[in-house]
């Protein structure tokens, strides 16, 4: 039996940033990232405005390795449908942040961002994706490369070293059949649970710092409520798309309702050929009648009532 642990969202934000707790982090960075990860410190990402009309660059974790680069980690529960220009705007907020006024670009810092979504992010099939900048050719199709000048200026190797990377994790899209290290990650990022049998870094210490019946009576009751809260939210967001469907459905029947009174239909046989009750139709036929061509703009009226 798998063991059960608190959710990643909470740990993040409750454990994690704690410094006993950066191995759990770093085994998971490393196991992503493919290289070993540690991790210096963990800033406050919260007190990076830059004038009072500044958003916040709020995320979960915001850590600095001790090669200097940047690791931005979010998890994100509900939908969001500007999520990527989200991702744009938390790099260029990490990059403006850690390079001093006057500095050359030279300074700037690598910034890595890994985004943990619990809802479909885009349109593919894939639940691990990895984003990088290059510079493609339009008549040869070759790639941008830095010359050894560059090379022998800098700790990179080649021009997308230079830029953001991004990392999105579609955690629901994992079919749970774990192969190697990483995917043992992404099962317990989805679950809330570690096998007994998974051996990927960072993962043994998670077996221990972050099992629900590890923590006191106030942490466990402080959980119930954020879990709570993850629940109503979900529901409200099911609740939320159910309603539109059904008003979809709703206009497309009155749409239907109206070209059939157009071609003079008997409102009794609008009625069955609808399943809209009688009155429904009779009310479309005085928008029919008051309105005539723009009769579906009024069309909301008869659904508010």
């Amino acid at each position: 039996m798998p063991r059960k642990i608190i959710h990643f969202d909470w740990a993040l934000k409750k454990l994690l940033r704690q410094k006993a707790n950066y191995d759990i982090l770093e085994g998971f960075l490393s196991v992503l990232l493919n290289q070993d990860i540690i991790i210096d410190n963990i800033v406050d990402s919260e007190s990076n405005k830059e004038h009072d009309t500044d958003k916040y660059n709020r995320v979960d974790v915001f850590a600095q390795t001790s090669a200097g680069e940047l690791i931005i980690i979010e998890v994100q529960v509900d939908s969001e449908v500007d999520y990527f220009q989200r991702m744009a705007y938390g790099t260029r907020k990490a990059i403006t942040q850690y390079i001093e006024e006057g500095a050359k670009y030279i300074k700037v810092k690598k910034v890595y961002l890994v985004n943990i979504v619990y809802f479909d992010l885009g349109q593919g099939n894939d639940y691990v994706y990895h984003g990088t900048t290059e510079f493609i050719g339009l008549h040869n199709n070759d790639v941008l490369q830095l010359s050894e000048k560059q090379k022998n200026a800098m700790p990179h190797t080649t021009v997308a070293n230079i830029f953001p990377e991004y990392y999105v994790l579609r955690v629901n899209n994992f079919n749970d059949v774990a192969k190697d290290s990483l995917d043992e990650w992404v099962y317990v990022l989805k679950n809330s649970a570690v096998e007994d049998s998974f051996k990927a870094k960072g993962l043994s210490k998670v077996k221990e710092a972050l099992l629900y019946e590890n923590m006191t009576d106030a942490e466990k009751q402080n959980y119930q409520a954020f879990m709570g809260h993850l629940r109503k939210d979900k529901s409200t967001i099911f609740t939320a798309k159910l309603e539109g469907l059904i008003e979809g459905e709703q206009i497309g029947k009155l749409k239907t309702s109206l070209k059939a009174l157009r071609k003079g239909f008997a409102l009794s046989d609008v009625a069955e050929l609808t399943d809209l009750p009688v009155a429904t139709v009779e009310q479309l036929q005085l928008l029919l009648n008051k309105y005539g061509a723009d009769a579906e703009q009024y069309m909301k009226e008869i659904l508010a009532d």
